[in-house]
């Protein structure tokens, strides 16, 4: 007798009407769009809108739709991907740098199928979609954060040994020169130097009072090209930190970075985060006069800073110590979070063991005095001279929070006076994912286009249909009725691989449709094997109903042998692999397990319910 479960037939039913909900977001396009993200300090309302309709009925595009979303951005739906850029460009030039504008690919799926998390498949920069990022690398402020970062080394080994000293600055010619006090060792000075900071070569100074240093050429050349290394590392943890599925980050000759993000939704959010430089610093408040400060009358060892008002406040000077006390790259964690004092905005910020030190040791030593925490953001602007695009970077410092240090302070603490949640969001996901070396200006944006991304979908999807459709006349042909139930477990099949790759949130590139195309003969392999041995049980002797089951059963241990060697195959590519090749490990194994289960378990349920109830067979069709 030829039977099979009842529960399995509701789990088949069940996987048909999942797979089927969660592949139908595939269907519908999504628009050509512009979005238009608001930087710090400014907003998205209802005249920004009006402003960029205005802008784009002044270059002759109509939009499908002008409309500000939910999470606070203004997207520009478009009819045609032809004027997309175009769009952008004005919008772009019009906004200035208060906004972010991007190229983005507005969802159109239905309300209901997104409230149950159902979407589509993202597609790679080779099929639609994507966008493509030239990065440029500004290396010497690399180097000049070097030459701040060894000046302060020299003042820290000057003042812990006693050497009083009056200045300890960067010149021209790279060198960094000690002033010292007329008490001061100028030998015992270069003794220490000598000693404690060994790559720095001395030099002969100009007067008897100074102590003259230089960092070497090669290490500059080292810091240079670490720029560059650690700016490919951070964008890499930042944009796994947005979730960008299969991202290309590459260095590209001496200063400059590939970014392709495919399937990017909010390219925006994508342009800022990788675009800005923003850290932390940490610095005492200094007990000068802030009256003489605004006159010119700075402290040598002081800097005047603007501090942010308070809730929406008019700002404020104050004058902070040049000492920084704890940066950016010593911080190793950070969260958003609620102040426990007022309930606002802040940053839960942990540093490494060296930060978490001198933090400590500077608090212990000056409770009941004042700690400032600076906020710094490098903008890219870019300004029209001569009818000249000249790049160039604006450097935004603010204080966002005075407060007096009431005990000494460790590796944890808060840090709050951020306008608003996505704020702190934003300044977390920038720390956590680490500081950029140097700044980055952005030299080109681009997608693929349209013609090009429909051409290659067109042709991905023409070899899978053709793949099938070979499968499908010969399982017709040859195997007669059991053709038939092998062409709709090979339909499932393909079902289930697009629900479950969009349930993934994987990108679809040439490569995974090539992947899914070697499912299908795999899963038509599966097939053969199983309709072959109910045939040889045939010819042994065997019951037609019996044949069925005894086919079934021997064929599924021999179907699995074979695929979980292609699986660990395909398990390899994925941990070893990059960009495409993963695309295309991850359609290989989701393909496989589907087939197997279509294969073994969907088409042996149908070919039950075609024969089960057929107590005296003679012949089957196969």
């Amino acid at each position: 007798m030829l039977e099979y479960a009842r529960w399995k037939y509701v789990v088949i039913l069940l996987v048909l009407v999942l797979s089927t909900l969660y592949a139908l977001p595939n269907i519908y396009p999504q628009d050509p769009s512009v979005q238009v993200t608001a930087n710090r300090g400014s907003t998205v309302d209802a005249t920004t809108k009006a402003r960029v309709e205005g802008v784009l009925k002044k270059i002759g595009v109509a939009p499908k739709a002008v409309e500000i979303s939910k999470d606070g951005n203004l997207l520009v739906r478009l009819r045609d991907p032809n004027v997309q850029i175009k769009a952008a460009d004005a919008v772009r030039e019009a906004m200035g740098t208060d906004y972010v504008v991007a190229l983005n690919l507005a969802s159109t799926v239905p309300a209901w199928l997104q409230k149950i998390g159902a979407r589509p498949m993202l597609l790679g920069l080779d099929l639609q979609g994507g966008v493509h990022f030239l990065m440029q690398v500004d290396q010497q402020a690399a180097l000049a954060k070097r030459f701040e970062a060894t000046a302060e080394d020299v003042r820290v080994l000057l003042r812990e040994n006693g050497v009083a000293y009056t200045s300890v600055e960067r010149r021209p010619d790279n060198s960094i020169i000690a002033t010292l006090a007329s008490n001061a060792d100028p030998a015992k000075a270069r003794d220490l130097i000598a000693k404690q900071l060994p790559t720095l070569q001395p030099l002969d100074s100009a007067l008897p009072n100074q102590v003259a240093v230089r960092i070497p050429q090669a290490e500059l050349d080292k810091v240079a090209s670490e720029a560059i290394e650690q700016n490919v590392s951070t964008l890499r943890n930042r944009i796994n930190e947005l979730g960008v599925a299969e991202p290309i980050i590459q260095r590209q000759g001496t200063d400059r970075v590939v970014v392709q993000l495919p399937g990017v939704q909010d390219t925006a959010q994508a342009k800022r985060i990788l675009g800005a430089t923003a850290t932390l610093e940490f610095r005492g408040v200094h007990e000068g006069s802030i009256e003489d400060a605004r006159n010119g009358n700075v402290p040598p060892d002081a800097r005047l800073f603007t501090a942010r008002g308070s809730k929406g406040g008019p700002s404020y000077p104050v004058l902070l110590k040049k000492r920084v006390i704890v940066s950016g790259e010593q911080l190793v964690g950070a969260q958003a979070t609620r102040s426990p004092d007022d309930g606002s905005p802040a940053v839960s910020i942990t540093l490494n063991g060296p930060g978490g030190q001198r933090m400590f040791d500077y608090s212990s030593e000056n409770v009941g005095k004042g700690l400032a925490v600076v906020y710094i953001e490098r903008i890219p602007e870019v300004k029209v001279v001569d009818g000249k695009d000249v790049r160039s970077t604006r450097v935004k410092e603010e204080v966002i929070s005075v407060a007096n240090i009431r005990e000494p302070l460790g590796k944890n603490f808060q840090t709050s006076g951020l306008d608003s949640p996505k704020d702190a969001s934003d300044l977390a996901l920038l720390l956590r994912a680490g500081a950029l070396a140097a700044p980055m200006e952005f030299v080109d944006e681009r997608t693929v286009g349209p013609s090009l991304g429909a051409e290659n979908v067109e042709r991905g999807l023409t070899a899978v249909l053709y793949s099938f459709g070979f499968a499908l006349v010969f399982f017709l042909v040859y195997y007669r009725m059991f053709g038939i139930i092998t062409s709709v477990a090979l339909l499932i099949n393909l079902l289930m691989v697009i629900a479950v790759m969009s349930i993934l949130g994987a990108t679809l590139t040439l490569p995974g449709l090539a992947g899914i195309a070697l499912t299908v003969g795999m899963s038509v392999d599966a097939n053969v094997l199983i309709n072959e041995r109910i045939r040889e049980e045939l010819r042994l002797g065997m019951p037609p109903l019996g044949a069925i089951k005894e086919g079934y059963e021997r064929a599924a241990g021999t179907i699995a042998d074979a695929n979980i060697t292609a699986i660990l195959a395909g398990i390899a590519l994925f941990a070893f692999g990059t960009g495409a090749v993963k695309g295309f490990a991850v359609s290989l194994i989701v393909g496989i397990l589907t087939s197997m289960y279509t294969a073994v378990s969907v088409s042996r349920g149908i070919a039950t319910l075609i024969y089960g109830h057929r107590r005296k067979l003679k012949s089957i069709a196969v």
